[in-house]
């Protein structure tokens, strides 16, 4: 998460609240995120992988454990430091994080990665079109970038809610706008420090599969991830269960970077 502009999307300013929110119990990004990511991304040792805006580090660590030798990127510096918590000399071997942004990855040589990932960020980030040009610079020939973002359809920031049809006894869901692309401040601590807020874009899908084509990349999976949450017993449970498993949270999307593909929007 953790965006790529210093002055509006950075998420240094908040780093010890999102540090706090990753250590807590039943978080997504644990129990959603990481399992549907790990089976993606079916890594072998060995294999470079960069985490870009990769925070405090959570993922990052979860895949150098599994093998692979990992680089995460983020341009928030207080995000970094945390990052690099408790990594001992041995860990180090396979493990780096380093102070940069997303579309300006000037340390890493062209065709030096094998994967990239991008967890709950893209979102957060303005330039999108320089951060898949880059993407497609460090990437090895037909190397893949793995998003993973809000579902854009059902989770537009001010825009989409949740509802209660009494009569019928369903939740839904809400979609008050979604074609039309929006910048939006999102506050870190509500009814608390009002200053302290990241900055959230929606943009449709159609925008995400144009820009990757435009940096010559083809879109070869999408998954769609729902909560893994479940409503205490009541009136309302079955209904607010129904409705989760019907509105997924999280969109992901996987694409090959090509040098012959390319697809026309």
């Amino acid at each position: 998460m953790r965006g790529m502009n210093k002055k509006n999307t950075s998420w240094g300013g908040v780093a010890d609240w999102y540090e706090n929110l990753l250590g807590g119990e039943g978080i997504y990004q644990k129990n959603v995120i990481l399992p549907n990511l790990l089976r993606l991304l079916d890594i072998k040792k060995g294999e470079v992988i960069l985490d870009l805006a990769c925070g405090q580090g959570f993922f990052a660590k979860e895949f150098s454990k599994k093998g692979a030798k990992v680089i995460g990127a983020d341009i928030a510096k207080e995000l970094i430091d945390l990052a690099n918590k408790g990594i001992s000399g041995k860990d180090k071997a396979g493990l780096q994080f380093r102070v940069a942004p997303a579309d300006d990855l000037d340390f890493l040589s062209g065709k030096s990665a094998d994967k990239i990932t991008l967890v709950l960020a893209i979102q957060n980030m303005e330039n999108v079109n320089g951060v898949f040009k880059e993407c497609a610079r460090v990437l090895k020939s037909g190397g893949k970038i793995f998003l993973v973002m809000n579902h854009p359809a059902f989770r537009n920031p001010k825009e989409s809610s949740w509802g209660w049809d009494a009569e019928n006894k369903i939740q839904f869901r809400r979609i008050d706008s979604y074609l039309s692309e929006s910048k939006v401040k999102i506050q870190m601590h509500p009814g608390e420090q009002a200053n302290e807020y990241t900055l959230s874009f929606h943009r449709p899908l159609q925008f995400y599969f144009k820009a990757l084509n435009k940096n010559n990349f083809s879109v070869c999976r999408l998954e769609e991830w729902v909560s893994n949450k479940k409503s205490e017993p009541g009136p309302r449970a079955a209904a607010e269960n129904r409705a989760r498993s019907e509105f997924p949270l999280f969109l992901f999307l996987e694409a090959q970077v090509s040098n012959e593909f390319k697809m026309v929007l």
